[in-house]
């Protein structure tokens, strides 16, 4: 089959995107198929990292196109930014020929637009990937009105999308509850959630004392969030939590990603002159395992509004790593419902705001801190040899599925029908 394949991001981006398509994109060739990427010329966080216009890659056809890259200063300059990119990605796939089957993820919104009218005009099947949902996240977030023109555009072009799709691919059950309150047959809605990276992530001593030696804290207690700095992950109260600890020398807080929200933290720690903060950027898949295996205690934050709307992929890996969790978010969403099938005293939840319960669950943490006990991993029902067949079968039509494989031993996240 001929596969085409539209994202802003892949290899060797590091965004989690990129990624999940990169171990799609592989698993397709090496199934014999005939599979091309249409893609960024430029690094998703980083735009001055450069990537190769075209090449051929683990049997892949890799086409990277440019785009202007304003960065993410303000919603104009990111406006411009994904139009530049979806104008060109418009073209550059136009120019490809028909394909049997076209997946589009969410990034740039409006990408799946691009498909849609693509099997519309040269026929095929469209699969539509939904890693977050515009213009929910856009009038969640704040940047656009709900009812405004510009969030009814958007609204209609996400139906159009969502009508055009053969199947369409939600992340868990809040996802899928705003899927099909759009009026979708819930037998082409799918759940599968973001497999873990198997091959490289799982804990390991040895890299996680070199990758703490050669960050400066060794012999510190670390509280690390790696992952994107953006309001659907408000850290506000972690950041808090951070001054209020900041005369506890055993602590430190690592912070690991980009996105909009990585120079509030920088102004936060520089205005308030605090020395338990560290700030690292994305880091190489390969040394993903490094990094998390660093942590003492991992932290997810997910926004109240943010819901079915974004996904909080990265437990999965952090589980991977047999890592206790400090989740900051609201009471319902995915993050509690795998908290709930879990070990009790594995995740620890707090609602946004509550710093002092915050702050109270770092230091006891601490307290029963033992560097050298790891339990076992939690996430082999997420792993990519259990979940990324599921999608491959989606794509190339051979699904015979009704539902996908229970997290955890639940149902209710990860069931497709």
């Amino acid at each position: 089959m001929r596969i085409l394949l539209l994202n802003q991001a892949f290899h060797p981006d590091v965004v989690s995107s990129g990624q999940h398509l990169t171990d799609l994109a592989v698993d397709l060739a090496q199934a014999g198929h005939d599979v091309t990427v249409v893609t960024a010329a430029s690094g998703y966080d980083d735009p001055t990292h450069r990537f190769r216009y075209s090449e051929i890659w683990k049997g892949i056809n890799v086409i990277r196109v440019p785009a202007i890259r304003l960065g993410k200063a303000s919603r104009w300059r990111r406006a411009i930014d994904f139009s530049s990119f979806l104008a060109l990605c418009s073209f550059r796939s136009v120019t490809l020929g028909s394909f049997d089957v076209v997946v589009a993820m969410t990034s740039p919104p409006l990408i799946s637009v691009i498909a849609a009218l693509l099997v519309r005009l040269r026929g095929g099947r469209f699969v539509f990937w939904v890693m977050d949902l515009n213009p929910d996240e856009a009038i969640a977030a704040g940047w656009l009105s709900a009812g405004s023109r510009a969030a009814r555009l958007l609204e209609r072009l996400l139906r159009y999308s969502l009508n055009s799709a053969s199947k369409v691919v939600v992340l868990d059950r809040f996802m899928k509850d705003r899927v099909l309150a759009r009026g979708l047959d819930p037998l082409k809605v799918m759940t599968i959630p973001p497999w873990t990276h198997d091959d490289e992530v799982g804990f390991d001593a040895d890299r996680r004392r070199t990758f703490r030696r050669a960050h400066g804290f060794a012999d510190k207690f670390v509280v690390m969030y790696a992952g994107n700095h953006s309001p659907c992950h408000p850290l506000d109260t972690l950041l808090d939590a951070a001054q209020k600890l900041r005369n506890h020398g055993d602590i430190t807080f690592v912070f690991v990603g980009g996105g909009s929200g990585v120079e509030k933290v920088q102004r936060f720690c520089e205005s308030h002159r605090l020395a338990n903060i560290i700030q690292l950027p994305y880091q190489p898949l390969s040394a993903l395992g490094a990094t998390l295996s660093a942590a003492d205690l991992h932290v997810i934050a997910l926004g109240d509004p943010f819901v079915g709307i974004v996904h909080p992929c990265k437990i999965y890996n952090i589980l991977r790593v047999a890592s206790p969790v400090l989740y900051i978010g609201p009471a319902e969403s995915h993050v509690t419902d795998i908290a709930s099938r879990l070990p009790r005293g594995i995740v620890h939840s707090f609602r946004h705001g509550d710093v002092a319960g915050v702050a109270d669950c770092i230091v006891e943490a601490f307290r029963t801190w033992d560097p050298h006990r790891r339990e076992k991993g939690f996430a082999d029902e997420c792993s990519k040899a259990t979940l990324l067949p599921q999608l491959v079968s989606v794509v190339t039509g051979a699904d015979g599925l009704r539902r996908s494989a229970p997290a955890l031993k639940g149902e209710d996240s990860w069931q497709t029908t």
